[in-house]
């Protein structure tokens, strides 16, 4: 058994799915034809392979069933959502009722109890739907026992949470194979990073958002993430890691590119904006460029977005107040055509590209 993850076992049980299509079709154009021995022995290695891999990974046999497994992974996220946000307001709402003694021991062990369900659920179910649902109500748990701890006993609010938080989503992330924690952790992470570099620079760390240049270093890091260390055994970690970088490296450059001021650049700010307009071009053309390179279709589809984000902006900026509107939409629908045909033909330059190392 080579598969180390649930992604990749995924992967092997579609390429049977593939190939046994392939297979009717080839025999029903009378292309070739597997004798009654082979087709036997082809069919219950397959079968004894996916009744493996669906015992110990529980991956998707059918399309219905990965129909159902989507909708199992939307409602665990609402669940999760739901029940943290729950645990939250609860705290809220009674909080005041319970004594000094009381309210120490409950935020000592609600994050506790809540850890070891998240374990236990991971273990009991291959799934993993109930485990980042209890999750996820472990974070909030634990976002609370310092919340609330600080303010019982007077602590002063530091960004340091913000890290510790993030250790703690981590842990639970890579203990139980979660995206969504993984998301968590990395939200709390970038927060602490962007605040430490506001602090740097002289401004108080709550302010850290004020300056979108702030979120550059967390994005650096957190692309080089993947690269540095390698996440096959877990399920789209490198995945969740570039698309987060992205996120919080184009937005602040989309502020950037249209709001000078708030930069730290001491420059004029049509220049600012200007230089923030071009790296917004160059570095998203240079993530499809990466991810074409690299087979990363989430790099490839995040730069795409904000290429035509930048783009259109671009066009608003120039256009909108003086050209006729229906001439604004025309050259937008332009753009998108011309847009199709140059991925068309980088589509048909990568298929040639695949064929000729076929051969």
């Amino acid at each position: 058994m080579h598969e180390t993850s649930k992604s990749d076992a995924q992967q092997r049980a579609d390429q049977i799915r593939q190939f046994q299509a392939e297979l009717n079709v080839i025999e029903r154009e009378h292309i070739a034809r597997l004798d009654d021995q082979q087709r036997m022995a082809i069919s219950k290695y397959h079968q004894d392979l996916l009744l493996n891999l669906a015992k110990t990974f529980d991956i998707d046999g059918s399309r219905r069933e990965k129909q159902l497994s989507l909708g199992m992974r939307i409602a665990s996220f609402l669940g999760a959502l739901g029940l943290a946000a729950s645990v939250f307001f609860f705290f809220y709402q009674f909080w005041g009722n319970f004594s000094t003694h009381t309210q120490v021991c409950i935020l000592i062990f609600a994050p506790l109890i809540t850890l070891a369900g998240t374990l236990i659920a991971a273990r009991l179910e291959a799934t993993g739907y109930f485990s980042k649902i209890i999750g996820l109500v472990s974070i909030a748990c634990f976002v609370l026992n310092l919340v609330m701890l600080g303010q019982i006993f007077n602590i002063t609010p530091s960004e340091n949470a913000f890290l510790v938080w993030s250790i703690f989503a981590f842990l639970l992330a890579y203990a139980t194979d979660a995206r969504l924690l993984l998301a968590a952790g990395i939200i709390s992470f970038a927060c602490f990073l962007s605040m430490q570099a506001g602090t740097w620079s002289g401004c108080y760390w709550l302010n850290f958002g004020d300056r979108p240049e702030n979120f550059f270093p967390p994005a650096i890091i957190l692309f080089m993430i993947p690269a540095i260390i390698p996440h096959k055994r877990f399920s789209g970690f490198d995945i969740i890691y570039r698309v987060f970088a992205m996120l919080l490296f184009f937005f602040p450059v989309l502020i950037l590119s249209n709001w000078g001021a708030v930069s730290y650049i001491h420059l004029d700010n049509d220049i600012i904006e200007g230089m923030y307009q071009v790296a917004g071009f160059v570095i998203s053309a240079g993530a499809i460029w990466i991810g074409l390179k690299k087979n990363w279709p989430d790099a490839v589809n995040t730069g795409n977005v904000f290429f035509v984000v930048f783009l259109y902006t671009k066009f608003y900026d120039w256009w909108w107040d003086w050209m006729p509107k229906y001439i604004f939409f025309f050259i937008i629908g332009l753009t998108a055509i011309l847009a199709l045909l140059i991925f068309k033909r980088l589509r048909y330059a990568a298929h040639h590209s695949a064929e000729g190392v076929s051969r």
